[in-house]
């Protein structure tokens, strides 16, 4: 059998039972009363009976009141799952969205998710999934909404160079509006061209073409 393991000897039963009196935890008063009675001389099982609880469950209060006191009974909030990124991870990862993808390097004219998880993987060998990333892009205020893409070879000048030759040509006083000369994607008729013919109706007046009159029997 186990030795008890004793409680420190800075504190008496009197003290522990004022403690208790004093905490706004419910959990934490019931703990200080169990520890108390032992400091009166009673036993583990004793202070497990009028803690509610088992004897592992009073030897792990007497290590946690050991270590840390009445403030090691009362209960913390798990510091839960280690985040994936860390702070070099996610300032990197603004700087690339920020700057935009490099279409040689990158092989993309623009970011995606996905793209953002195979870059993470190379620059870093972190695996994230798309989930995680956009989490993390949301906790960074960025928009999952892009621009529209442009080719990254597009030159702006040539745009409004061929914008101001449509206007000129929709303006142009000696544009013949019954010619090709308007940059119409139909061409007109030709005046030379004789007029098409006027072909009658198929079929006798009041028959529809390539159907023959029912006979009355």
């Amino acid at each position: 059998m186990r030795q008890a393991i004793p409680l420190r000897a800075d504190y008496t039963g009197d003290e522990l039972r004022k403690l208790a009196r004093a905490s706004d935890d419910a959990n934490q008063t019931r703990r200080l009363l169990a520890l108390a009675s032992n400091y009166d001389g009673g036993s583990r099982l004793d202070a497990a009976k009028l803690g509610g609880v088992t004897l592992q469950i009073i030897r792990d209060w007497v290590i946690r009141f050991n270590a840390e006191g009445p403030d090691g009974l009362i209960n913390r909030k798990a510091p839960g799952q280690r985040p994936i990124l860390t702070e070099e991870h996610r300032a990197a990862l603004f700087l690339a969205v920020e700057e935009g993808p490099d279409p040689e390097r990158d092989d993309v004219v623009r970011w995606r998710q996905a793209d953002l998880v195979r870059w993470l993987d190379a620059e870093f060998a972190v695996s994230v999934s798309v989930q995680t990333l956009s989490r993390e892009l949301r906790a960074l205020g960025l928009r999952k909404l892009t621009a529209r893409p442009r080719h990254y070879a597009q030159d702006p000048d040539a745009i409004e160079d061929f914008k101001k030759l449509r206007q000129r040509g929709s303006k142009d006083p000696q544009c013949d509006p019954q010619g090709d000369a308007c940059g119409d994607l139909v061409p007109r008729r030709s005046p030379d061209r004789a007029e098409e013919q006027d072909h009658s109706a198929l079929g006798a007046p009041g028959n529809p073409p390539g159907r023959a009159a029912r006979s009355a029997h």
